[in-house]
């Protein structure tokens, strides 16, 4: 009986639930918290037997991590558990993300990791460098999923998760469709940011992006709104006006020639296969459609551009919107 009621008989209750999950971060240092942590999420029965089963398993040292709890669970089972860093993994995910703090703050609120040495790490170019990217680059090696991680993974081992993914991403039939376009996989990523940034609808990505690489054949400046919105760090900008376009930035596709060096925002893989199988037009201006449906009107001569720049700025006018 003493045996039964120490390891075997149910000794966890769970109000309203078949399981909880309890968080054990690195600032627990004692079985004590530990059993403080589980007493605000679930019942213990029979406190004394459970401290009977942790000092026969010899429970002392902590490991921090995210552990499922069960609804009758008994002593032997969570001990083992606790003791063994058995954790439940959770499954981080991100999209919609503009810049560093952003992927960073979303990752810390999944994950145990602090948001301040995400972004330290982040924005160091050794760190980049390791991955074999530059630091304005570093945000293309990020490919928006749905990943399965251990709640306490360090910022190491969450960066090579992620550069496993990257490749795993990248795999021969992506890299020989992005050599068809004559791009790099990264550069199909800064591309795709732009593509992306400009679109509110997925129908227009791919016509989009064969704008873009018919300027960029042509030897024609990108000339993208979003990419200087990104160079002045300013998203409230809804209208572009010639003073913003002075900003000296490589990220200013109005002064600059080419490609950005980096990402203006991190592409869904929507996005990036769009990009990757672009349409074929010839297409070299596009202008906001004057309704306000977020969808664009398409040009080949600058004449054509011109009549469609017009409407939308008189739209824009109409509707008072003058930054």
């Amino acid at each position: 009986m003493y045996l039964r009621q120490t390891f075997v008989a149910p000794n966890i209750i769970i109000a309203d639930s078949d399981r909880v999950f309890i968080y054990i971060s690195d600032e627990v240092s004692t079985v004590e918290e530990v059993l403080a942590i589980l007493s605000e999420q679930a019942k213990i029965k029979n406190r004394n037997s459970l401290k009977r089963a942790i000092d026969r398993l010899e429970y002392t040292n902590v490991r921090s991590g995210r552990y499922e709890v069960r609804n009758g669970m008994n002593n032997k089972e969570l001990v083992r558990m606790l003791r063994g860093g058995m954790q439940t993994p959770v499954r981080i995910t991100f999209n919609n993300i503009r810049v560093r703090e952003d992927l960073a703050g979303r990752l810390a609120q999944q994950l145990m990791i602090d948001s301040l040495s995400l972004v330290t790490a982040l924005q160091d170019p050794a760190v980049a460098e390791r991955f074999g990217f530059t630091h304005y680059s570093f945000p293309a090696m990020f490919i928006p999923n749905t990943y399965e991680v251990f709640w306490n993974i360090s910022v190491d081992n969450l960066l090579n998760r992620f550069y496993r993914e990257y490749n795993n991403f990248w795999n021969e039939n992506r890299r020989r469709k992005a050599a068809e376009i004559g791009l790099t996989p990264i550069e199909v990523s800064i591309l795709a940011s732009i593509v992306e940034a400009e679109c509110t609808f997925a129908d227009e990505y791919s016509r989009v992006a064969g704008l873009y690489l018919n300027r960029l054949r042509r030897g024609m400046r990108l000339e993208a709104d979003p990419t200087v919105i990104f160079a002045h760090g300013d998203f409230t900008i809804r209208r572009v006006l010639f003073r913003h376009l002075e900003i000296d930035s490589p990220f200013n596709t109005y002064r600059r020639t080419g490609l950005p060096p980096g990402p203006i925002r991190i592409p869904s893989t929507t996005v990036i296969d769009a990009t990757l199988s672009p349409e074929r037009h010839n297409y070299i201006f596009m202008a906001a459609n004057a309704d306000f449906s977020g969808r664009h009107s398409f040009a080949v001569t600058h004449a054509q551009h011109q009549r469609n720049a017009r409407a939308w700025q008189q739209a824009l006018n109409e509707r008072r919107i003058f930054r």
